[in-house]
């Protein structure tokens, strides 16, 4: 697995088109710090100006930036466990 923290690779799988929309898909993994990263980013072409006739490669370059920029600036935050969920954790 790469280390994000030496190259900040993202990886493109297709462009989807769902509910009149078209979406260029990427995939993210890798290790940084001791964390096992994965995720899964899609970017509609239509929030950064592009359209179906421009170059895929146009395409998937500045979703590619775009994305990789808001994945930077998201911030994340635990879901709340039903207490009924609480108790002795096991590991192994």
């Amino acid at each position: 697995m790469k280390d994000l923290a030496e190259n900040n690779l993202i990886r493109f799988v297709n462009v989807t088109r769902k509910k009149g929309a078209i979406y260029a898909n990427f995939k993210v993994q890798g290790l940084r710090n001791g964390v096992i990263l994965a995720a899964s980013l899609s970017v509609d072409i239509s929030a950064l100006d592009l359209n179906s006739g421009d170059t895929l490669e146009k395409i998937i370059e500045n979703c590619a930036k775009h994305g990789l920029k808001e994945f930077k600036k998201s911030e994340f935050q635990f879901q709340e466990l039903p207490s009924d969920y609480l108790g002795v954790a096991q590991l192994g």
